[in-house]
């Protein structure tokens, strides 16, 4: 099962996602260039973390335009897996495939560290085999993850059940403290309302080994395997006996 890890000029989590999706038993995945015009040859698309085109106007903003992006796009909208971290989230909000921005953190530092985040939807494309309340330890290293949209925009993500990851503490409770950037509502990550776009600060790539001081990203890699795998057989023709 092959995935596209997106390269974008200033990508810095590229080999960071390629190493822990091929660290994975079934998974492998290989580098696409942003002048790439196709991804017909992949069943998912990875947009890593790091500062494309050096962050220059927005975050993502540039990126956005990047040849490879038509393609993204045409691809999410026919319901391939698309999976954005840190900056591939930032990416997403501004393609229009996310709704909401990502803007500067309310400290206005840079925040490098280990935060929990809360599964809030348990059947989504990205979190099967976590039950909600599931506790995802992974890293953030970010100076714009705060994650902002309008009331509308947020009674909407509430009401489709588009919120897949909130920032928690131990106990799994969703308090201001537990929140590194001060993102609305502890958000850390999102999905589409067809749920196949899936956009999170946190960096699953970074968190997919116990050796990295924590193996849950992998669950989210693995999700994503199971959901292409189900697809597979059920988009499979049916076989028709043959009578002799």
């Amino acid at each position: 099962m092959k995935f596209a890890v997106i390269q974008f000029p200033g990508s810095n989590c590229d080999q960071d996602c390629v190493a822990g999706i091929n660290g994975l038993d079934g998974l492998h995945a290989d580098y696409v260039w942003h002048k790439e015009t196709s991804l017909d040859n992949f069943e998912a698309i990875v947009l890593p973390g790091g500062f494309a085109y050096g962050d220059y106007l927005r975050c993502g903003a540039i990126a956005r335009f990047s040849p490879i992006m038509k393609a993204v796009i045409s691809d999410a909208r026919a319901g391939k897996l698309v999976l954005g971290t840190c900056n591939g989230f930032q990416v997403l909000c501004e393609a229009g495939l996310l709704p909401g921005a990502l803007v500067r953190n309310r400290s206005l530092r840079f925040v490098c560290d280990m935060v929990i985040t809360r599964v809030e939807v348990d059947d989504s494309p990205f979190t099967h085999g976590c039950p909600k309340g599931t506790l995802l330890r992974m890293p953030v290293a970010h100076g714009e993850g705060c994650f902002f949209a309008d009331q509308q925009t947020l009674r909407e993500l509430n009401v489709n059940q588009q919120i897949i990851l909130r920032y928690a503490d131990t106990q799994g409770r969703i308090v201001p403290e537990a929140n590194p950037n001060g993102s609305i509502e502890n958000i850390a990550g999102i999905c589409n309302r067809e749920r196949n776009v899936f956009g999170l600060m946190p960096h699953p790539d970074r968190a997919s080994d116990a050796r990295l001081g924590s193996a849950d990203g992998a669950k989210i890699f693995r999700s994503m395997m199971e959901t292409i795998l189900v697809s597979r057989s059920t988009s499979a023709p049916a076989r028709v006996a043959q009578v002799a």
